[in-house]
Order: structure tokens, then C-alpha cells, then sequence
């Protein structure tokens, strides 16, 4: 519930839109359907490590019809995203274009309500610099200029790969912390048994300086977080 909660969090006005005809006449909300959607079809992994899978996002649903030709592009400063304008049975030229970009890096998302109407066939979404570089999941949904007809949203597809999660990131730094450790203790250990033509020395401190060397490397041989 709370990786759902946490991902709705950054869509809410997207929902209120995207969910909010198929709410009416019932005793839910826009809200309760997108969480109860999410939390059945858009999880994936067992708890305790649960993670979104992206592709299963769903910002909206409804029965406009599919909209075709749909593509996403990285262009200079932003993104741009184009669809197929011709005209068919319930869809028209003047349907709003809505846009949801999800960020999980910073846990951020981008709600686009009105961007563009259809007839202009593409759209334009500035990001810096270090957000074209980052996890990118965009979503892009139709509504109607009366708001009596919204589609499903479609997934765009994943720009840049997925993100190391918080978790995968405090592995890496754990390696690399006794990485480097190893390497102190390993460079100090080796050249001692060289200079003593590869005999270990009947010393204390070369007998705990031994010790530490084989319960480093043997840590490092266990420990997640090594580079790939």
C-alpha cells in the first residue's frame, strides 16, 4: 500500500481526470479505483521489495478509442511526443491531450492536463538537463472538450533504463566502503609476504593484519553491490 500510495501521490490531479468517469454513479472515487487498480496489476517482487512495474501504470481508463501512432522522442531540452491526428469514429480534433511523465529518481511526477488538442498531432515537454538523463516513465491519455470521454492511458515507454533503487544504492556504497578497505589492508598484507619471499611473518600484528585481509576478501565475495 504504500509504494501504491507513494506513486499516486505524485499522479493525483491526473487521476481525478483519468478515473473520475468511471468513479461517477458509484460510491468511489477517482482515488479508490486507482489504488485498488495499482495495487492488483501495477507491483511487482515480494515484500518486503516491492517495486512499481511501469509498464502495468495505468494514470487513466476509459472507452475513448485508441489513439495510433504514438511516439516519444528526446530532442534537445525536453521531449517530444506525436500521435496520428486523422479523425476517427468518437474521436475529435478538438480532444485534449493529457500527459503524465513519472520521475522515480527524485519521486516527482509531471502532470500535463491540457497540453495540446489533438488536431496538433504533437507536443512538446521541456526537462533540464539532469532530468533527460534520468528514469523516464511517460503516459499519454485523450479527453474529450466536453470531459464526457476519457481513453486509457498508454505507456510510452521507459527513456534511460531503470534507476538504482534506495536500496540498491546503499548496497553499492556498503561494497565500496569495504572495498576500499580491502584494498588498504590487501596492499599492506601482500607486500609484506613479498618482502619476506612469500613466508608469512610470526608477528602479532602481521597475524591480525592476515585475519582481516582473508575475512575482507571473503566479505567481499558475499556482499551485493558489486559492480557489474
Amino acid at each position: 500500500m504504500a509504494v501504491t500510495t507513494k506513486l499516486l501521490r505524485t499522479m493525483g490531479n491526473f487521476i481525478k481526470l483519468g478515473y473520475g468517469l468511471q468513479a461517477r454513479g458509484t460510491v468511489h472515487n477517482a482515488h479508490n479505483l486507482a489504488t485498488s487498480y495499482h495495487k492488483k496489476h501495477a507491483l511487482k517482487g515480494e515484500y518486503p521489495n516491492i517495486q512499481i512495474d511501469y509498464s502495468k501504470v495505468m494514470p487513466s481508463q476509459g472507452s475513448m478509442p485508441e489513439t495510433q501512432g504514438l511516439k516519444i522522442i528526446k530532442v534537445e531540452n525536453g521531449l517530444e511526443i506525436s500521435w496520428d491526428t486523422q479523425e476517427e469514429k468518437e474521436l475529435a480534433g478538438n480532444d485534449s491531450v493529457m500527459l503524465m511523465i513519472c520521475l522515480p529518481e527524485i519521486e516527482k511526477g509531471r502532470q500535463y492536463l491540457n497540453i495540446v488538442r489533438r488536431s496538433e498531432g504533437k507536443c512538446f515537454i521541456p526537462l533540464s538537463d539532469k532530468e533527460l538523463t534520468q528514469q523516464i516513465e511517460p503516459y499519454i491519455s485523450f479527453i474529450s472538450a466536453d470531459g464526457a470521454m476519457v481513453s486509457d492511458s498508454v505507456y510510452l515507454g521507459n527513456l534511460n533504463g531503470i534507476a538504482e533503487n534506495q536500496e540498491q544504492k546503499k548496497a553499492k556504497q556498503q561494497y565500496q566502503q569495504v572495498k576500499t578497505r580491502f584494498d588498504q589492508v590487501a596492499s599492506s598484507y601482500l607486500g609484506q609476504l613479498k618482502e619476506n619471499y612469500g613466508m608469512p611473518l610470526e608477528t602479532k600484528a602481521f597475524k591480525y593484519l592476515e585475519k582481516e585481509y582473508k575475512v575482507l576478501k571473503n566479505k567481499l565475495e558475499h556482499l551485493p553491490g558489486k559492480p557489474g
